[in-house]
């Protein structure tokens, strides 16, 4: 089932993010390819409020999309036009706690999974949703993932490259 997400609404959900980091948005996305590469390439489309220009282009892949709501719009009005247009809602998600969104949600016919709920599936791994499954060691970044995430460091004010 393909995801769309609220992104700092979630973001405030999870652990160890905070929504004051400079990098909020890289942290979750990191996390989401994880999710969306144990679950075998699940489609996961994230919505934020306006953020550090370039980075849609530079935090999309790995089974992610990002967009960045542009003004004078928000994430809840980007949210809330996409799924209007889903072709086939009800094979659709949408991770929020924002009730207002919820409720535009259920009436396109798109299952709603709580920001809470979903930040301690993210957080626990893919170990955690297998019953008696054993504990797996977290997953390695690739070379190529190591990279990406070296050069959008680089490019971010006060990184390596400024």
């Amino acid at each position: 089932m393909p995801l769309l997400i609220d992104g700092h609404n979630l973001i405030g959900q999870v652990p160890g993010i905070s929504l004051a980091d400079a990098d909020d948005e890289a942290q979750l996305v990191l996390l989401l390819r994880r999710y969306s590469t144990a679950k075998r390439g699940r489609q996961v489309v994230v919505v934020f409020d306006r953020g550090v220009y370039g980075h849609p282009q530079q935090l999309n892949g790995y089974g992610i999309t990002c967009f960045f709501a542009r003004s004078p719009h928000d994430a809840d009005a980007e949210l809330i036009k996409r799924m209007r247009a889903l072709k086939r809602p009800r094979d659709w998600a949408l991770v929020s706690s924002d009730r207002a969104i919820a409720r535009v949600a259920e009436e396109c016919g798109v299952r709603v999974i709580d920001a809470r709920a979903f930040a301690r599936q993210l957080r626990a791994g893919p170990a955690a949703n297998a019953p008696g499954a054993p504990e797996k060691p977290e997953a390695r970044l690739s070379e190529a993932e190591i990279e990406e995430w070296l050069e959008l460091f680089r490019k971010r004010p006060g990184g390596a490259g400024s």
